[in-house]
């Protein structure tokens, strides 16, 4: 019996899933047909960077010392070869301050407009003031953002963990739980 009630479960994500990202998100067909194939680390990798490629800010959350969670946009590079995410900010600001007490951070990319997905990435941020650093990955309005350059400041984050929806490569929530694919980096 148990296994009949698996066997029947399966099947109705099988039919049922993809009638429903079909109705709820707009997805096409061809697109929802692709639910049925589980996602590996290269393929949920390569969907993150769709995602991420697509949008010119991210958010970053930071915790306080209380706990309490804080999230600002920011203007990321695009990701390194390892996923590691590079961005510039205010050594004086709120953010550095809550990095430096607690260096676990969150950025989540999203793009809600066209249903493709989101990405959110967990990890470890390390403050940069190498200047070497700043130099190769300087950006016009930094001038401008950043009158005073010994204030500028690169946070990297290091992934430690990699959760995607990218809805037309089929990378989507287990239907049960709404889970998304992950993928889990070796902490550096």
């Amino acid at each position: 019996m148990k296994n009949s009630a698996a066997t029947m479960l399966h099947g109705l994500k099988a039919v049922c899933l993809p009638a429903l990202l079909l109705v709820v998100f707009g997805i096409p067909p061809e697109c929802a047909a692709q639910v049925k194939k589980a996602a590996n680390r290269d393929s949920v990798i390569v969907a993150a960077r769709e995602i991420m490629g697509q949008q010119k800010y991210c958010a970053l959350a930071t915790v306080d010392s209380s706990g309490q969670p804080h999230v600002r946009t920011m203007n990321p590079f695009p990701p390194e070869d390892d996923m590691s995410v590079w961005m510039a900010t205010n050594s004086r600001s709120r953010k550095v301050a809550e990095i430096r007490r607690n260096a676990r951070v969150c950025l989540y990319y999203a793009n809600h407009g066209t249903a493709t997905g989101s990405v959110a990435i967990s990890g470890r941020a390390v403050l940069v003031t190498d200047p070497k650093e700043i130099e190769k990955r300087k950006r016009d309005y930094w001038d401008q953002a950043f009158p005073d350059k010994q204030y500028l400041v690169l946070i990297k984050v290091v992934p430690e963990q990699l959760d995607v929806l990218n809805y037309s490569r089929g990378i989507v929530n287990e239907p049960l739980t709404f889970r998304s694919p992950s993928v889990v980096f070796d902490k550096q």
